[in-house]
């Protein structure tokens, strides 16, 4: 695991972007704080939380859920993809292998989950993750234990980053992104924390899967039903800031996913 000193100098206030200080209590509890705006940030269990106290909106709609199914989330996932993609390794390779890691790399992935993809991530790097659900993080910490695996854990909101400018090697995302309140400023966050040059890629899933899917599922086709819009990797696309280029889309796991992959120029 990095040393604190490590990760503090990888961090700022999500809302203005300016430095924290580290503030050490008498119990040896670890906040950190910002000198001009006073807000400040706890860290519990081992994890930053950079998320206020009321999340708003889709945000809130969805922390929810996936509080909720955190649990059972990778063992369903597990059962899923043994059945249908001939095992879960088959199937996040079709997106793992479009990211570009070297050793030594600092690998984060915006809205980790319960850390699944790690444990298909191979090599000396860096690993990164933050969520907006508790529930999740606490599932993904078990996982890295289990796999003998070390990963940077945050509680923070894919819109509001509290990264520094440009300090990851490789940035990714994997579900979520279609159900963000605002995904144009996710997509902005993602590219503002890579380093230039960097590829990010996105993924989540197709409309026609949402359909097929989510909405048939009893439980949770209150959260997936009457949308004003289709989900698609065309309008995330379309959502892109104008520092990137080599933009590419395409259709994975039996069109259940798109797979948008672009790199940070500037």
């Amino acid at each position: 695991m990095e040393e604190l000193d490590v990760i503090l100098e990888l961090l700022c206030d999500p809302l203005t972007k300016e430095p924290l200080q580290p503030i050490f209590g008498g119990d040896g509890s670890l906040q950190l704080r910002n000198r001009n705006s006073h807000a400040s940030y706890r860290q519990t269990d081992g994890i930053f939380s950079f998320v206020p106290e009321e999340v708003h909106g889709l945000n809130k709609k969805y922390q929810e859920l996936y509080d909720r199914i955190a649990p059972v989330y990778n063992l369903a996932n597990k059962a899923y993809h043994a059945i249908k993609w001939n095992g879960e390794k088959a199937y996040r390779n079709e997106f793992l292998r479009e990211l570009e890691i070297e050793d030594g790399d600092r690998v984060i992935e915006i809205s980790c989950g319960t850390g699944d993809n790690f444990h298909f991530i191979d090599g000396d790097v860096r690993l990164y993750g933050l969520d907006l659900s508790w529930g999740m993080l606490r599932a993904c910490r078990r996982h890295l234990k289990a796999w003998r695996k070390e990963a940077v854990l945050f509680h923070g909101n894919a819109e509001d980053l509290p990264f520094r400018d440009n300090v990851f090697d490789v940035v990714f995302h994997v579900g979520g992104i279609n159900f963000f309140n605002d995904r144009s400023k996710a997509l902005r966050e993602m590219v503002r924390v890579a380093k230039p040059g960097s590829k990010v890629m996105v993924v989540d899933e197709n409309e026609e899967h949402v359909q097929n899917a989510y909405e048939k599922i009893p439980w949770m086709r209150r959260y997936f039903s009457g949308r004003s819009e289709s989900v698609n990797g065309a309008s995330i696309a379309d959502l892109l800031p104008d520092n990137v280029a080599d933009v590419r889309l395409k259709d994975i796991c039996g069109r259940r996913l798109y797979c948008l992959t672009f790199r940070k120029i500037g």
